[in-house]
């Protein structure tokens, strides 16, 4: 059954794909924080929607959700977690470098503002 008009499910739905696509745009070495996705989404203050929802991604996904960070740059995973361990090998791959399970925002934080145009 397709949801109506101003349906929860319907704005639940719009409320993911926002994020997906703005998540989708985050470039390689750059991360962003799970509160600063939320508004480039055009979502607010949604930070623990966005990682609630972030963790329940599919496996298999293509998106970057090893780039999305706590606030000031923490790495939110636990450290010798399966989900931990993939985010800081994946993070250091992309050369973004990590010194106590914190990422420099300044230096590696995405500003998409500075990347257009």
């Amino acid at each position: 059954m397709k949801p109506t008009p101003g349906d929860p499910t319907e704005n639940a739905q719009a409320r993911r794909m926002a994020l997906y696509l703005v998540l989708g745009q985050v470039p390689a070495g750059k991360v962003v924080s799970y509160g600063q996705l939320a508004e480039l989404a055009g979502l607010g203050r949604a930070a623990r929607w966005v990682g609630r929802t972030l963790s329940q991604l599919p496996a298999d996904t293509q998106l970057p959700w090893h780039r999305v960070l706590g606030a000031g740059g923490r790495l939110s995973l636990a450290l010798g977690t399966p989900s931990g361990d993939e985010q800081r090998a994946r993070l250091r791959a992309e050369g973004v470098t990590l010194h106590n399970n914190r990422v420099d925002m300044l230096r590696h934080g995405w500003r998409p503002m500075e990347h257009s145009g």
